[in-house]
């Protein structure tokens, strides 16, 4: 996987920093997040990765909210693509993980 240790922050394009929050109710700042809590899997996204590599990860947020994201790195950021709360299939994989 092309995720390392060479992330410098978060990139949010103006216009849709709200996406997220207008659809699913999450908040841009609970998606970074995410990526400072454990457990975090993270896998790459094969079947969207057409024009750029994209990834999925299964997180917790500082409240311990279980969200799934969508994302992308462009120039050493993360640029998240959609976030949403995870569904029952998603929690009981994240759950399998999280006891690894």
């Amino acid at each position: 996987m092309v995720f390392n240790n060479d992330i410098i922050g978060f990139d949010w394009d103006e216009n849709n920093i709200d996406k997220n929050w207008l659809k699913h109710k999450v908040h841009f700042t609970e998606c970074e997040e995410v990526f400072f809590n454990k457990p975090l899997l993270i896998l790459e996204d094969i079947k969207h990765s057409v024009v750029e590599s994209r990834f999925y990860c299964l997180g917790k947020t500082m409240e311990t909210r279980m969200l799934f994201l969508v994302f992308t790195i462009r120039n050493s950021k993360i640029r998240i693509i959609s976030a949403r709360d995870m569904n029952k299939k998603e929690k009981k994989e994240y759950e399998k993980y999280s006891k690894i």
